[in-house]
């Protein structure tokens, strides 16, 4: 995308296109030069039109230096946008941190919205949903592609707004009426930029791979001589209910000296998406799949992720199998890698696998005395595993899933909890094991091959971290220490401080990507790790087969165009993920919008000077709870300890504190969800033990939106392995 920059005049103030730009420097509104105060980073408006422009170099969650912008200040940029701000030289007395004014747009994030159509002055006019821009975009004639009031359209820009001039566009889909079925997916799909419907040379090449494949082991001597024949092993797949592709089997068996033979058998996406080949073109610009909550956009067409390389019970499929041998103590002694053939006996249900682990001997869930003893096995070997990987210090946050329920139109019909049984573990724990091993292959190889690298946190958040369970009453030493961190999350769990200890943990920690660079992963205490398990829906484990295949014939994988590969591979991961979370936020905006002054326990997701962000625990919905509309008192604003505190008992207010709140606002076309606790007799309604009372000073200011979300934490995928 091309780059517009602050022009001299606001009478002159087109985007310019300079994306092949000259190495000149920036100049701002009065044509003087870029200084070295100048900061680039992702512009995010809020609903008052002001915004933050969080810089580039920031490490993940730290908003300390969030540059703020003035409505005034913020140029033509929308939310996303990569802009660079020139600071002010003064620091804003009625606010804290730095403040400066856009001067370039460097790269737009999109120049296609969603909106709601209106007709006003004999003109066409479209309200751009969410907080994005202030004031209504001019779309031209009324009668463009047949579109009527209330509809929801999809808009190219031709101008962006700035805070002197409305913006300009022209209507290029029509998506339907606002609120009818389906349309907040499709607005979502949109907005994000998710993929479509493949190309007919990616379909195309996916039906040769069909007429080409032959459910059968290949001969020797064949194309495929060197695939190890499984299919008279136990082997089984374990996936949730509703799974339609299984990319993993398990078989386990007990050999000499009382050690363990572990096999991780990964459908074999690479033998049918060839590198190069418009399948893998497709996909790669896909990056990974997105489990929207009402559809799946696949990464790879059907014919192959629920066909062909999908490893179905009973039927010949071609597989990677990764062999892990362990000692009698659940100690890797060896590991090695080959393609396979397997035939799977049985596919097992998260649920089913649960009902056996509360009772071996259970005559509920029918299966063959060889498939009851692997289980038993798996069982047996998997708390091995999860034993010595806790001692390892690997960390454990216990952080509730919700997932929302719909009805057969779409529309949130309720929620549930998804919960981290025994069953998921298992399943989690062979393919941690399968992932590591492969990394380590590959790096004892000296091969180039895509990591999934989590970074220590930085040492400044980890000392916040300590002064604010410190202030909860945890006797805790420097929580540098992974063992310490991990010592206090095993201390919270069951108290009542459990969700503040766990919420303020996972804001400490970055956030996991994809790149070639050794720096290990934190959370999980591995020096080597990569994604092998789940070439069906991620790319990078696709990648990961390809450079095994190369190690195969004597050749290590180069590490060239790895760094880009996995900076895309990452993006198009938080793509995906930010993309649920805002549908699930769409739909549970719908569903509250018809019950205003509906009770519900929720917990503080999120404490500010403003007020605080609040998530409900049964229905996974978050909105703000304005410092105005808080008991009436004077309150502080204690940023380290994450605390809202007043001066009168009782109104104090943290994270992770359990409150009983009631909507009270929605706002649908701003994404906005309001609250309001609770009060019984004049006292706040918490579902947990409040803080103790502090004295404050007092404290006002108005209060600001942000927008309301679903679920935080781990995405949704096919399962719960997102390591």
């Amino acid at each position: 995308m091309g780059r517009s920059r602050r022009p001299t005049s606001p009478r002159d103030d087109r985007p310019r296109d300079v994306s092949g730009g000259s190495s000149r420097p920036t100049t701002n509104g009065g044509g003087r030069e870029s200084r070295g105060d100048d900061v680039v980073g992702v512009f995010r408006r809020a609903a008052g039109g002001y915004g933050f422009v969080r810089p580039l170099e920031a490490a993940a969650g730290d908003r300390a230096g969030d540059v703020h912008i003035s409505a005034a200040s913020a140029f033509d940029a929308a939310t996303g946008d990569t802009v660079r701000v020139r600071l002010a030289r003064g620091r804003d007395v009625r606010r804290p941190g730095p403040s400066g004014e856009i001067v370039e747009v460097v790269t737009r994030r999109t120049t296609r919205f969603v909106g709601g159509y209106f007709e006003a002055a004999g003109g066409g006019w479209v309200r751009i949903d969410g907080t994005n821009f202030a004031r209504p975009v001019s779309v031209g004639d009324p009668g463009a592609k047949g579109v009527r009031e209330n509809d929801k359209v999809v808009v190219e820009m031709v101008r962006f707004p700035t805070h002197f001039r409305d913006g300009e566009g022209v209507i290029v889909e029509v998506l339907g009426a606002a609120g009818e079925a389906g349309v907040d997916t499709l607005t979502v799909i949109h907005e994000f930029g998710l993929p479509g419907p493949f190309p007919e040379e990616a379909l195309a090449e996916a039906r040769r791979q069909a007429d080409r494949f032959r459910e059968e082991v290949p001969p020797d001597g064949g194309a495929d001589s060197a695939r190890r024949d499984l299919t008279d092993r136990v082997i089984v797949t374990i996936d949730p209910v509703d799974a339609r592709d299984f990319d993993d089997a398990i078989s386990l068996e007990r050999i000499d000296r009382g050690h363990w033979l572990l096999g991780v058998h990964i459908a074999d996406v690479s033998h049918f998406v060839e590198e190069g080949s418009p399948l893998d073109q497709e996909a790669r610009a896909r990056g990974t799949s997105v489990y929207l909550p009402d559809r799946v956009i696949p990464m790879l067409p059907e014919i192959v992720s629920n066909n062909l390389a999908s490893l179905q019970p009973g039927r010949v499929r071609y597989a990677r199998t990764c062999w892990i041998e362990f000692s009698s103590e659940g100690i890797p002694v060896h590991a090695e890698e080959e393609r396979s053939a397997i035939k799977s006996q049985r596919r097992f249900t998260y649920e089913e696998v649960d009902v056996f682990l509360a009772d071996p001997n259970t005559a509920a869930v029918e299966m063959t005395d060889a498939v009851r003893a692997l289980l038993g096995r798996m069982r047996d070997l998997a708390r091995l595993l999860r034993s010595r990987r806790m001692a390892r210090g690997s960390l454990e946050l216990a952080m509730p899933e919700v997932k929302i329920d719909l009805d057969r139109d779409g529309r949130v019909s309720g929620a549930h909890v998804v919960e981290n049984t025994e069953s998921h573990q298992v399943i989690e724990e062979f393919m941690l094991a399968a992932n590591e091993a492969v990394a380590g292959m590959l790096a004892a190889a000296g091969a180039g091959f895509l990591r999934r690298i989590h970074p220590a946190p930085d040492l400044r958040k980890l000392r916040q971290l300590t002064e604010f369970v410190s202030e909860l009453g945890f006797e805790v030493d420097t929580l540098e220490s992974r063992f310490e961190l991990q010592r206090l999350l095993d201390m919270a769990r069951g108290r009542p401080e459990e969700h503040a200890v766990h919420y303020a943990a996972l804001r400490s920690l970055s956030r996991a990507v994809y790149g070639p660079q050794e720096d290990g992963h934190y959370a999980l205490a591995s020096d080597c790790y990569c994604h092998y398990t789940s070439p069906i829906r991620r790319y990078p484990d696709l990648t990961v087969h390809r450079a095994l295949d190369l190690l195969a014939r004597g050749r290590r994988a180069a590490a060239d165009g790895l760094p880009r590969l996995g900076e895309e591979c990452s993006l198009l991961e938080r793509r995906a993920e930010a993309a649920e979370r805002e549908l699930v936020k769409l739909k549970l905006l719908l569903f509250l919008s018809s019950r205003i002054g509906e009770e519900m326990d929720a917990v503080v997701t999120g404490v500010e000077a403003f007020g605080l962000f609040v998530q409900g625990l049964a229905l996974p919905a978050e909105g703000l709870v304005t410092l105005e509309s808080l008991p009436d008192d004077s309150y502080r604003f204690e940023r380290v300890s994450h605390t809202l505190i007043g001066r009168r008992p009782g109104n104090s207010f943290r994270l992770g504190d359990r409150v009983r709140v009631t909507v009270f606002r929605v706002d649908l076309e701003r994404r906005t969800l309001d609250f309001r606790l609770v009060e019984n007799g004049g006292r706040v309604r918490r579902g947990s033990r409040p803080s103790q009372p502090q004295r404050a000073k007092k404290s006002r200011g108005k209060p600001s939106q942000k927008k309301a979300s679903g679920k935080s934490g781990k995405p949704a995928g096919k399962k719960r392995r997102q390591r």
